[in-house]
C-alpha cells in the first residue's frame, strides 16, 4: 500500500463517519477502545486453535474470511484513531523500527557446524 492509498483510506473512513454523524463519537479514547474490541475480536478466532492449527487458519475460506473481516476492523479504527490525532502511521512505525533496531540489535548470521 502506498502512502496516497493509505491517505485516500483515512479520508474514505473520515467521510464515511461524517455521512452518518458518528464523528462526536470518535474521540481518542472510544477510537482506542474500539481498537482494542477489534484486536479481540481478531485473536478470539485463534483462541482456542494450536500453534499449527493457527497457521493454517487462512487454508479454510470462512476462518480465512473472518480473519480479513477483522483485520480490516483493526486497521480501520487504527486509521481514524490516527486521523484523529494527526498520527501518520507509516512515519511512526518507520520510526519505531528505527528505534528497535538500535534497541535489538541483530546478532549476525547464524554459525552452523561443519558436516565434513
Amino acid at each position: 500500500m502506498t502512502d496516497m492509498d493509505m491517505a485516500r483510506l483515512q479520508e474514505r473512513l473520515t467521510e464515511f463517519a461524517a455521512a452518518r454523524d458518528w464523528e462526536r463519537y470518535h474521540t481518542p479514547k472510544n477510537l482506542a477502545a474500539a481498537l482494542s474490541v477489534e484486536a479481540s475480536e481478531l485473536l478470539e478466532i485463534f483462541q482456542w486453535l494450536t500453534p499449527e492449527e493457527s497457521a493454517r487458519v487462512m487454508e479454510d475460506p470462512e476462518s480465512a474470511h473472518r480473519v480479513a473481516d477483522e483485520v480490516a476492523d483493526v486497521l480501520a479504527y487504527l486509521l481514524q484513531f490516527c486521523a484523529v490525532l494527526g498520527v501518520d502511521p507509516l512515519t511512526a512505525l518507520a520510526a519505531k523500527v528505527e528505534r528497535n533496531e538500535v534497541r535489538f540489535p541483530a546478532k549476525g548470521p547464524v554459525e552452523r557446524p561443519d558436516s565434513g
